[in-house]
């Protein structure tokens, strides 16, 4: 499959993930109906975006201008092999 190069279809994109979020919460808490679990999902979401934004820019941009990403499995990759596994704090 060839890559997605159209702005319009990108944009088309994010737009159809963000609703299939929203479906996929709403049915969750509708099927729930409690306050915690709401509130539990949306710290989980929150966390699992910034864990994300950091995996890939922070790093990039910050951390390793050299490091390109090509998915989180990429990511736990490049962890390993720069020993961040081993480290302890001093």
């Amino acid at each position: 499959m060839a890559d997605l190069k159209s702005p319009t279809l990108i944009y088309l994109k994010g737009v159809l993930f963000f609703v299939l979020g929203l479906f996929a919460a709403g049915l969750l808490l509708a099927r729930v109906g409690d306050w915690l679990i709401a509130l539990l999902l949306a710290l989980a979401i929150w966390a699992f975006c910034r864990a994300y934004y950091f995996a890939f820019y922070v790093i990039e941009h910050y951390v390793d201008p050299g490091y390109k990403f090509a998915g989180l499995g990429d990511f736990a990759g490049y962890l390993w092999s720069k020993g961040v596994h081993s480290r302890s704090k001093s």
